[in-house]
């Protein structure tokens, strides 16, 4: 790409979604702004989410307890303002969703309903190298049923270079343990490589089988256009302090598909989970609200929930995950094109190349393998980017992720990542 920096300007200022990066508090480096690509950890304060939370506190200030039953914003349906937005956001029935706890937490609530082992039919699948808290979920429950992760815990092996795997290779894995599988837990993209994956097609190969599909779309919410309703999942649950940006350690989400809604499963079972309609008689049998909400247990975190409104009205805004998508696609492939083209033998990507197969996300290596040597080469370009201001972050043992995130990031931003990596070559 030859004008690249022509090219860079023109697109800028062509963007129909540049007027949002305004509405971010960008952090400063040395009086500039910074040029952040971890969205895909920790996503921008967008302005709205203050006043979102400033209106619960003097709510709060204001009114106490009555806060609860008053206005627009009561408390005690303040869930339901995101019910909708995030419906749309995942492509979801609005039943079928619901905002709540951490991620972990919604995982183990789901395994507790979902992983129903047997004899012969106890093992759970999920992609080798999965995120730790996964793992660390999966194993647990599989010791809490009284069966042995090291038998039931199945791990499917990249099959191709740099780490990633087929569909081929998921698609063997379920049908030569499809007989002993309960649950297929998979990812919407993994988090290291960044690949992305047809979760229909898994949803349709585990069922096939017998087996519950469940995903964790930690690093896809927000990033990929979603269709959890007719992909036919059976659950999945996610985080919205990445690519949805409310903030850090933001309350979760959750998805229940809708012919689970009403169906009676077993659930660890809290009071907030219970019919609304008859909650406050305060009956000692729990009657489970219909939907996803059933799964709730204790008041919803409200002035957490404040951020997250303030994030899913301006995906609304900014015409939904078709539009981000859109921009997204142009910003990652301008980031690949330009490394292709100008540090081909400084950088290595292992995110694969077709556009279906990923989100915004780039993960990088520096050239040379997997060596010592390269992993610490890996470890100075990353600092030396820190300290000129450009910020992505690290992953064991020797990956760089760089996540150009559409609402916020630019085509100039992707360009001095690309000189910046120049200059320090040339160094």
């Amino acid at each position: 790409m030859t004008n690249a920096r022509t090219y860079a300007l023109a697109m800028d200022a062509a963007d129909p979604l540049r007027p949002f990066r305004n509405e971010f508090l960008i952090p400063k480096h040395r009086d500039r702004e910074q040029t952040y690509f971890v969205g895909n950890s920790l996503g921008l304060q967008p302005r709205g989410a203050r006043a979102h939370v400033l209106e619960v506190l003097d709510k709060w200030a204001g009114e106490a307890v009555e806060g609860h039953f008053s206005g627009d914003t009561a408390w005690m349906t303040y869930h339901a303002l995101v019910r909708e937005p995030l419906a749309r956001l995942v492509g979801a029935l609005p039943q079928e969703v619901v905002a709540m706890n951490t991620l972990t937490v919604n995982l183990h609530l789901m395994l507790a309903s979902f992983y129903r082992p047997a004899a012969g039919r106890s093992a759970i699948l999920i992609e080798a190298g999965a995120f730790p808290s996964d793992r660390h979920a999966v194993e647990s429950q599989i010791r809490l049923h009284g069966f042995d992760p090291s038998v039931d815990l199945v791990e499917v092996q990249p099959d191709e270079a740099n780490g990633t795997i087929s569909m081929a290779a998921i698609g063997q894995a379920i049908a030569d343990h499809g007989p002993r599988l309960a649950l297929v837990l998979w990812p919407g993209i993994q988090y290291r490589t960044g690949q992305a994956f047809d979760l229909s097609a898994i949803a349709r190969l585990a069922q096939a089988q017998g087996a519950v599909a469940g995903f964790d779309l930690a690093h896809a919410v927000g990033n990929l256009p979603l269709a959890l309703h007719d992909s036919g999942a059976d659950f999945a649950v996610w985080c919205h302090y990445k690519y949805v940006n409310a903030g850090p350690g933001a309350v979760a989400g959750c998805f229940v598909h809708e012919r689970h809604g009403q169906a009676g499963l077993p659930r660890m079972a809290g009071w907030w989970g219970h019919d609304p309609a008859t909650r406050f008689r305060m009956a000692p049998e729990f009657v489970p609200a219909a939907g996803a909400e059933g799964w709730q247990l204790s008041n919803p975190p409200v002035l957490a929930l404040a951020p997250l409104r303030a994030a899913l009205e301006q995906f609304d805004r900014a015409g939904g995950m078709p539009a981000l998508r859109a921009k997204s696609e142009k910003l990652t492939g301008f980031l690949e094109a330009l490394i292709r083209e100008r540090l081909s033998g400084t950088l290595e990507i292992i995110t694969p190349a077709e556009p279906a197969r990923r989100g915004a996300q780039l993960s990088l290596r520096v050239a040379g393998g997997c060596d010592e040597s390269s992993r610490g080469r890996g470890r100075e370009l990353f600092e030396y980017l820190r300290e000129t201001g450009i910020l992505g972050d690290w992953r064991e043992p020797d990956v760089i992720r760089i996540s150009p995130a559409p609402l916020y990031n630019r085509f100039g931003d992707v360009l001095r990542f690309v000189e910046e990596v120049e200059h320090w070559r040339g160094v």
